[in-house]
């Protein structure tokens, strides 16, 4: 603690997600958020089942889309084990069996990408603020 103030450690989140520019924007819209962060990225499910492998990494929540190469939204739902860490689907999709079937398979939430920015930038936010929590610090996303 330095004059009064505790040092708060960033939840590390991780994306699992293959496009570039959403990972972009992802990236922009964590740095607004109010809550110190660390994006980890994994560009496909495989990638993600892979880090999440590795025993000293924990994520506090995991942002999956579901259309990706090798390993898509769906398998990774269904090879993660243990689902102990939240997952939020965040993808394009508006079928609703594609929400029922992620749900099905455990994931936590299922949220449709925005097209307006600042709408994508609100609802990033929020998928945080609502699974992580609310803290005044400032978002350290690396």
């Amino acid at each position: 603690m330095i004059d009064g103030f505790e040092k708060v450690e960033p939840a590390h989140i991780l994306l699992v997600e293959d496009c570039a520019g959403d990972t972009l924007l992802v990236h922009q819209a964590l740095a607004s958020c109010s809550i110190p962060l660390k994006l980890h990225v994994a560009r496909d499910g495989e990638q993600g089942l892979y880090m999440l492998a590795t025993a000293d990494f924990k994520p506090s929540l995991i942002i999956l889309d579901l259309n990706m190469p090798r390993i898509g939204g769906f398998t990774f739902l269904q090879r993660y084990q243990p689902k102990d860490i939240p997952v939020v689907v965040f993808s394009v999709s508006s079928l609703e069996a594609d929400k029922q079937f992620a749900l099905e398979l455990g994931a936590r939430e299922y949220v449709e990408k925005p097209i307006e920015f600042q709408t994508f930038t609100d609802v990033v936010c929020g998928i945080v603020m609502n699974w992580i929590g609310t803290t005044e610090a400032k978002a350290v996303v690396s």
